[in-house]
């Protein structure tokens, strides 16, 4: 087995974002002493039954992590350093919102290993945080990010949106400036997308969102690609900009289709071509761990055909693309002489393009990514 990543789940959130639906509770804070302490006891069983595999890639999502107290954080990293074999340069990054951080926070978790900040900054409008139910301001953005230099993180990634609510180009404009001027490392830019059984959602069934119509987010769109890498952040995939060398290495994991263990409620775990998914509900998965049944409830083994299509759409994400080396020495199977037709088609339409050694998304594909990831689907 490769190297592993590991992802750990918390499930906590002081308020739930109206455009959000990921697995996250507001008002379950009752829940985190027990919520550690199985996560920390599902930390032990996989260590014990993986042997103790050797981890390059660690990252704490949610949820907001940063809202548990620092001690229980300090708990869980302990435990993963007892049960798994953490090399000294792996990347452990912690997402955080910027509104539940201090100082004193922050000192100790970098004691306790975490060496990169994923903070969910979203905006730099205040108006625009307001509508989009985010408990910060500006204000806390700006304090927090002070706070992670001042204490010694140099690995700082910011996520950013475009494509909300009362959001014009100019803005969007102001705010990729903002964005650069605090001097990050990283950048995630995600265009707004409305999920089913969310507020924002059905606030837009009932004609009560209006939101910017398509010309508008794809000039937002065109305004970031042109504007970041110009800013020393190049892009190494479809939503994400870095200095050169400090690339999310975790994430990199999910795109290049090597292995991970998900821990908690409603994490995800990829492993020897199998696909793994745990409860989502925080309760049910306390009770699982405590009652010794697997949190687990979904299996799936892929197909050949499902394994290549995936393979070859994360790949595409990346800058990078696909190596058609390891395509090859993955499937046994040579990439042209399987997909020919379609990528010919692809490439018709400007979407992708190849050269002895790899294939890759054009411009205008890393625009309509979509379509091409679709096109590798098995019928």
């Amino acid at each position: 087995m490769s190297e592993l990543g590991l992802y750990l789940h918390m499930p906590f959130c002081r308020q739930k974002c109206l455009y959000c639906d990921f697995s996250s509770y507001s008002g379950a804070e009752h829940l985190f002493v027990a919520y550690t302490a199985a996560l920390c006891q599902q930390i032990a069983e996989q260590g014990g039954l993986l042997c103790k595999p050797t981890v390059d890639t660690v990252y704490v999502g949610g949820g907001t992590p940063s809202l548990l107290p620092v001690q229980l954080l300090e708990q869980v990293m302990s435990c993963l350093y007892t049960n798994f074999n953490i090399k000294n340069d792996a990347e452990i990054s912690m997402e955080a919102n910027p509104g539940t951080v201090t100082r004193e926070q922050l000192v100790t978790l970098k004691a306790a290993g975490i060496n990169r900040l994923s903070f969910g900054v979203q905006s730099f409008n205040n108006d625009l945080l307001a509508r989009l139910g985010r408990i910060h301001k500006t204000a806390d953005t700006l304090t927090a990010l002070e706070y992670a230099y001042a204490t010694g993180f140099n690995n700082i990634s910011i996520d950013m949106m475009y494509g909300l609510p009362g959001q014009t180009v100019e803005g969007f404009a102001r705010e990729l400036e903002q964005a650069v001027a605090v001097n990050t490392s990283h950048i995630s830019v995600y265009g707004l997308k409305l999920e089913e059984g969310t507020p924002f959602a059905a606030a837009y069934d009932r004609g009560s969102l209006k939101l910017p119509d398509e010309a508008t987010e794809e000039a937002m769109y065109d305004r970031m690609v042109d504007f970041l890498p110009g800013r020393g952040l190049l892009r190494y995939e479809i939503s994400n900009f870095a200095r050169p060398g400090l690339e999310c290495r975790h994430n990199m994991k999910y795109w290049q289709y090597q292995p991970y263990l998900g821990i908690g409620a409603a994490a995800h775990s990829f492993l020897n071509g199998e696909r793994i998914s745990n409860v989502t509900g925080i309760q049910e998965y306390i009770s699982a761990i405590f009652e010794g049944r697997s949190p687990v409830v979904m299996r799936e083994i892929l197909t050949k055909d499902q394994s290549m299509a995936e393979y070859i759409f994360l790949a595409l994400r990346t800058s990078q693309g696909l190596t058609l080396a390891n395509f090859y020495q993955r499937f046994c199977v040579d990439f042209f002489r399987h997909f020919g037709n379609i990528f010919e088609k692809l490439q018709r339409q400007d979407l992708v393009e190849t050269d002895s050694r790899r294939v890759w998304l054009t411009d205008r594909g890393m625009k309509f990514g979509n379509i091409v990831f679709s096109s590798f689907l098995p019928d």
